[in-house]
């Protein structure tokens, strides 16, 4: 019996170029997840850091030519056929892959400060490619005129920012300690401003306050005067904000401190060490945040005195993990137990300004 002819295999239909361009950024988008949980590489090689930074700068200088690439063959027509395309996006994705793959190969014997210094940046590189395919879908052959190339600019950034990634733990950590220092000290410069400038009848009042006793709250509407007390500080609010204004500078003195004696004391070697100053001293920016956020009218006491509390305590945490480090050679004649000091004084005015209301709900 005579063989039958071989079925011919049917050749698999490519789709539309804007139609590949939109399946690439949802590819790409679905990385997401894996890079920012995902673990270092298991391998017997041993790390080598000039071969890693070598192979990083070269993935993200790659990334940032496909990018090119993609921007300046879909921003005129005709648009690339749909086998161009499909290279053209073959060509991304490998870049892609091989940017979080050298991701993978740091591993967290380095330090998690540094693994997580690098995941953000190529965490930003991903995600600047996918807002690329975004907009080269949404608005092809216009990129002078729409938003292709500001998200070509974005991952332009992104690949630029990998040289100035910090090359060891201890200087990660100084990076993200400075980071901590300036937001503290942004925080702080707003609590000053907001009283300067929250409570506008501040002057008005002042101005009478020695005919206010004559005055009951009809007549000071009646001139003019506010009652609505959400909208300015009481005197008792007032008293309670020195304080807290103090706590957020000692809380910025810490940070200081801290970022100093790592920069004059800390091991590239102790990375276990640095990961925790950095991870605990985390914690001091949202605590302040927090603060700050509640000495605004209308100031409920009792918050103010809780938010207090919790920065206290991460402080404290701080000033504790940085004291048993190997930044503070010797623990006994720090700084530290003047900060704590310095910490415990705020609360403790605190605690004595918001004692009658915590007496008032038990």
């Amino acid at each position: 019996m005579a063989n039958a002819a071989a079925p011919t295999a049917a050749v698999p239909t490519l789709a539309p170029p804007l139609e590949q361009i939109r399946h690439l950024a949802e590819e790409l988008r679905l990385l997401i997840p894996g890079v920012r949980v995902g673990e270092a590489l298991e391998t017997t090689k041993e790390f080598n850091p000039d071969t890693f930074w070598r192979r990083l700068n070269e993935a993200a200088v790659n990334v940032s030519r496909e990018a090119t690439t993609l921007t300046e063959v879909f921003s005129h027509l005709p648009l690339p056929s749909p086998q161009e395309t499909q290279r053209f996006c073959e060509q991304v994705r490998a870049a892609i892959k091989a940017m979080i793959a050298v991701y993978y190969s740091l591993p967290k014997n380095q330090g998690i400060t540094l693994r997580k210094l690098v995941r953000s940046t190529t965490l930003d590189i991903v995600d600047g490619m996918a807002q690329l395919m975004d907009a080269l879908f949404m608005t092809p052959t216009q990129s002078s005129e729409n938003n292709d190339l500001i998200s070509y600019n974005s991952v332009w950034t992104a690949c630029q920012q990998v040289p100035q990634i910090p090359r060891d733990n201890k200087a990660a950590a100084l990076s993200m300690l400075t980071k901590n220092v300036d937001f503290v000290k942004d925080a702080h410069e707003e609590m000053e401003q907001a009283v300067e400038e929250c409570d506008p009848y501040c002057g008005l009042l002042n101005d009478t306050e020695d005919n206010s006793d004559n005055h009951g709250d009809e007549e000071d509407d009646g001139l003019g005067y506010p009652n609505n007390r959400d909208l300015y500080w009481s005197e008792e609010d007032q008293e309670l904000i020195i304080p807290c204004l103090a706590l957020v500078r000692a809380s910025k003195a810490c940070l200081k401190k801290i970022r100093i004696s790592v920069a004059e004391n800390g091991k590239k070697d102790q990375v276990a060490q640095l990961d925790d100053i950095v991870d605990i001293s985390d914690e001091i920016s949202p605590s302040v945040d927090d603060l700050a956020l509640s000495i605004y009218p209308p100031m409920c006491h009792l918050t103010v005195r809780i938010n207090s509390a919790k920065l206290v305590s991460v402080l404290k945490k701080a000033l504790e993990i940085t004291k048993a480090s190997h930044v503070t050679p010797q623990p006994e004649d720090s700084w530290i137990p003047l900060l704590i000091n310095a910490v415990d004084h705020c609360m403790n005015r605190i605690k004595e300004l918001t004692q009658n209301e915590l007496e008032l709900i038990q």
